[in-house]
C-alpha cells in the first residue's frame, strides 16, 4: 500500500507514530494504535494512528524525521505499510548518538524503560529521547532480545553503552522542529530539494534550475534553522561559511578563501553552501569608502562565482540576513539569488506550534495552556520563545533550590521526578523575557483596566471595536473585507482622562505597545529626525500586532507654514515623513496609530483625513453620572466618614475633570492621615467631609493662580 510520505505533527515527534486517513486504516484492514512497519529504502516499524480531519483525503501517510531516517525515506516520497507482528523486548542495547552529557540516573534501566515505554523499534532504528528539561538524548539500537521487532515495555532491561559513537555527535534537526513556518518552508524545499534530487526535470523543460536563496528577516525567526533541516533532509553535502570568515589579512587571501569554499562544493556536488550573515561580505560597493578595497574585491569574488563564465554545476548558495536593504543590488537578481523568502514573525498559530516544540520534552502541569500563551506572545520570534521555554523550566527549577543539599552536591532523584512547569512558572518567565524586535523600546504596561475608569462609555467602545475586536475577530473581519483603522486620535481638555484611555487599551487589547516621545525623535543633525520616524514605525512593523502611541503629538507635527526661517524646512520635512509612514505605498499592517493632544487646533489638518486618523475623538467634560463613577473609582477600599455623601461631592465638583477628582481624592485622603498622625494614632482612621472640602478649596485657588 504504497503511501506519500508528509511531515509529522509536532506532538509526534521522537514517538514512532504514523498518521494515516481512518479510510484508508478501515479499507486496509488495520486497526488504530496497531504496530506496522514501514518499507522505504529500509524497513523499520511504528504505531498507527489516525491523522486529523484537515489531512484525510491525501493517500498520505505523516512521519517524523528520525522515522524517515530509519526508513531512508524523504518527503513526497512513497513508502509501503504491512502488517507484522511483534514481541515484547526482554532487553535492548543503545548506543548514544548525541554529546548530551547522561547522568547516572538517566541510564538506569528503569528510568529510561519508563521514557521509552511503547516504542515499537528494530535493531538499527535511531531513537530518540526526552530527558529532563528540554534536553534530548539520541540512541542507536545495536541491539535487541528476542530479534525482530519488539515493543518497549516498563519490563524491559535497558542497556547503554559508555562510549560516544563517532557516527553523529550533534542533533538532527527536521522540518518538525520548525514551527509556523510551513509555506516558507515548501518555498525553500521547491528551490533546493527539486533542482538536486530531479535534475532531468529541469532539463526536460529547457530551463536552468534555480541556483540562490535568499532568506531574510528580524533576528530570532528561524532563517539558520531552515538551512539546517534543508541540509539534514537532502542529505547532500553541505557547508556552511560565516560572513566574517572568510576576509584575511594578506593580499587576495579573502577572495581564495571564497574560491576554495566553492571549488569544494563543486567537488562534491550535489552540495549546499549556507552563507550567514551575507551582509557582511557583500554591502553595497556605491557607500564602501575608499579605503575598502578588500570588500569591493570579495563582492566582485562572490558575484562572480555565483554567476560568472564559469559554470557552478549542482551547487546551490542559501544566504542568511536580518538586514537585506544593505546588500548590494547586483547580488538581489536572478541568475544569482533568484528567489528571496521573508522569514516573518509567527502570528498566534505559529507561536502555539513553536511552543509545542520548545516543551515538548518538558513535564507540564495540567493548568498549563498553551494556546493561550501564544495569544498572549505577540511579537515574539522563535528564539523569544525558546527563552520563555527556559526561563519557565528555571523559574520550576528555583522551587527546588530549598532541597538542594550544596555539601553532597546531590538533588534527590525522586524531587526531580516529581517536578513540573506550572501555568504560574510561564507567566513569571513573561516578566523576564521580552519580544526581540522591540526590546529596546520595551515598556512595561500598567495594570490599568476599563473598570478603572468612569465614565467615557462611548469612547471606550470605539477603542474597543477599533483595536481589540480586529485582533478578537480576525476571520470575521476578513469575511465581510474590511480593514480595520489604522489610526486614532484622542483629543480633550487636560485631565479628561486620555492617557489613562491609552493604558488600558494597552493593557486590554494585550498586543505589544510602543509610547514614543515626540521631542526624542527630534535631531540636530539633517536627515535623523526623519530616520527615526522611519525606524520607528519599522519597528511597530516588525512587532506587529502593537499600538504605536504618540502623546502631545501636537509637538510633532505642527501646522505647516506659519514658521519662517531654517526651522520651516525641518519641520516639514518631519511632517511629510510622518505623513508617508502613515498612509504611504507600504501598507501599515498590524500597527494601530495612536495620538493624543489637548491642542487639536495646532495639529496639521493633512493629518486627520481619512486614511491616516480615521477615528479622531473628543473627550468631553464628566457629566453628574461620571463624576459619581470617577469618586466610586477613586474612594473604593478608603474609609469615608458617615457625614461623606458622593451626591454633595458631584454637585461640587460641577465643570471639573477626572484628573481634578483625582487631586480631591488624593488630598482629602492625605489630610485625614495628617489629622489620624497629630491625635497620636487614637480612634478609627476616616475621611470626613471638611477634608473633601478643604481639597476642593486648595483646587480651587491653584486654578486661579493658573
Amino acid at each position: 500500500m504504497p503511501l506519500r510520505v508528509k511531515e509529522a505533527l509536532s506532538k509526534d515527534v521522537g514517538r514512532c507514530i504514523a498518521r494515516i486517513d481512518p479510510e484508508d486504516i478501515k479499507r486496509y484492514g488495520l486497526s488504530e494504535g496497531q504496530i506496522i512497519e514501514l518499507e522505504g529504502k529500509r524497513k523499520t516499524p511504528a504505531r498507527l494512528l489516525a491523522c486529523d480531519s484537515g489531512d484525510m483525503g491525501q493517500k498520505a501517510i505523516q512521519i517524523d524525521g528520525i522515522t524517515r531516517e530509519n526508513a531512508q525515506v524523504g518527503l513526497d516520497e512513497k513508502i509501503s505499510i504491512h502488517k507484522v507482528d511483534h514481541h515484547f523486548a526482554g532487553s535492548i542495547t543503545l548506543r548514544p548518538l548525541t554529546s548530551t552529557p547522561l547522568l547516572e540516573k538517566e541510564r538506569d534501566s528503569v528510568y529510561l524503560s519508563n521514557l521509552l515505554e511503547g516504542l515499537p523499534v528494530i535493531e538499527g532504528d535511531r531513537i530518540r529521547a526526552n530527558l529532563y528539561g528540554t534536553r534530548t538524548c539520541d540512541f542507536l539500537v545495536t541491539d535487541t532480545t528476542p530479534k525482530g521487532i519488539v515493543l518497549i515495555s516498563n519490563a524491559t532491561y535497558i542497556n547503554v553503552e559508555k562510549q560516544l559513537s563517532q557516527e553523529q555527535k550533534t542533533s538532527r534537526i527536521s522540518y518538525e522542529d520548525i514551527g509556523g513556518l510551513g509555506p516558507q518552508i515548501q518555498r525553500v524545499r521547491e528551490m533546493i530539494e527539486l533542482p538536486l534530487r530531479f535534475p532531468q526535470v529541469f532539463d526536460r523543460l529547457g530551463v536552468q534550475p534555480p541556483k540562490g536563496v535568499l532568506l531574510y528577516g528580524p533576528p530570532g525567526t528561524g532563517k539558520t534553522v531552515i538551512a539546517r533541516a534543508v541540509a539534514n533532509e537532502t542529505d547532500v553535502y553541505f557547508t556552511h561559511i560565516s560572513g566574517p570568515e572568510i576576509i584575511g589579512k594578506f593580499y587576495g587571501e579573502s577572495e581564495e578563501r571564497l574560491r576554495n569554499v566553492f571549488d569544494e562544493a563543486q567537488a562534491h556536488a550535489p552540495a549546499i553552501i549556507f552563507i550567514d550573515e551575507i551582509d557582511a561580505i557583500a554591502p553595497k560597493r556605491e557607500e564602501m569608502g575608499g579605503e575598502k578595497q578588500v570588500e569591493r574585491r570579495v563582492v566582485a569574488q562572490l558575484l562572480a562565482l555565483m554567476d560568472g563564465l564559469e559554470s557552478r554545476g549542482q551547487v546551490i548558495v542559501i544566504g542568511a540576513t536580518n538586514i537585506p536593504n544593505t546588500l548590494d543590488p547586483a547580488l538581489r537578481r536572478p541568475g544569482r539569488f533568484d528567489r528571496e523568502i521573508s522569514i516573518p514573525i509567527p502570528d498566534r498559530n505559529g507561536r502555539f506550534e513553536i511552543l509545542q516544540i520548545h516543551t515538548r520534552g518538558m513535564p507540564l502541569a495540567e493548568d498549563v495552556d498553551l494556546m493561550r500563551l501564544s495569544d498572549i506572545t505577540h511579537g515574539f520570534v522563535g528564539a523569544d520563545l525558546e527563552a520563555l521555554a527556559k526561563e519557565a523550566a528555571m523559574s520550576s527549577l528555583r522551587e527546588l533550590l530549598p532541597c538542594i543539599d550544596y555539601e553532597q552536591a546531590v538533588i534527590p532523584y525522586e524531587k526531580l521526578l516529581s517536578m513540573n512547569v506550572t501555568m504560574e512558572n510561564f507567566l513569571d518567565a513573561l516578566k523576564e523575557v521580552e519580544p526581540s524586535a522591540i526590546r529596546e523600546v520595551f515598556v512595561e504596561v500598567p495594570d490599568v483596566t476599563w473598570s478603572d475608569i468612569g465614565g467615557l462609555e462611548a469612547i471606550k467602545e470605539e477603542l474597543i471595536e477599533a483595536v481589540q475586536w480586529p485582533l478578537k475577530y480576525n476571520s470575521v473581519y476578513e469575511k465581510f473585507n474590511i480593514t480595520p483603522p489604522q489610526g486614532i486620535l484622542l483629543h480633550g481638555p487636560s485631565g479628561t482622562g486620555k492617557t489613562l484611555l491609552v493604558r488600558a487599551l494597552a493593557h486590554e487589547s494585550g498586543v505589544n505597545f510602543i509610547p514614543v516621545k515626540g521631542p526624542a525623535l527630534m535631531s540636530k543633525y539633517v536627515g535623523e529626525s526623519e530616520r527615526a520616524i522611519r525606524e520607528v514605525f519599522k519597528k511597530a512593523k516588525q512587532a506587529s500586532p502593537s499600538i504605536l502611541y504618540f502623546d502631545e503629538i501636537e509637538s510633532l507635527v505642527p501646522i505647516r507654514g506659519r514658521d519662517s526661517g531654517a526651522g520651516a524646512s525641518f519641520t516639514e520635512r518631519v511632517i511629510s515623513q510622518f505623513l508617508a509612514e502613515m498612509s504611504g505605498i507600504e501598507e501599515l499592517k498590524g500597527v494601530t496609530v495612536l495620538a493624543t493632544t489637548n491642542r487639536i487646533d495646532l495639529i496639521d489638518p493633512a493629518l486627520l483625513s481619512s486614511g491616516r486618523f480615521d477615528v479622531v475623538l473628543e473627550l468631553p467634560m464628566p457629566d453628574a453620572k461620571a463624576r459619581l463613577e470617577i469618586f466610586q473609582i477613586h474612594l473604593q477600599k478608603k474609609p469615608l466618614a458617615e457625614d461623606v455623601h458622593l451626591e454633595e461631592l458631584v454637585r461640587s465638583t460641577e465643570g471639573h475633570s477626572g484628573g481634578d477628582i483625582h487631586f480631591i481624592c488624593r488630598k482629602a485622603s492625605a489630610l485625614a492621615i495628617r489629622d489620624f498622625l497629630k491625635i497620636g494614632e487614637k480612634g478609627a482612621p476616616c475621611i470626613e467631609k471638611h477634608h473633601f472640602e478643604i481639597a476642593l478649596s486648595l483646587l480651587k485657588s491653584n486654578r486661579s493662580l493658573q
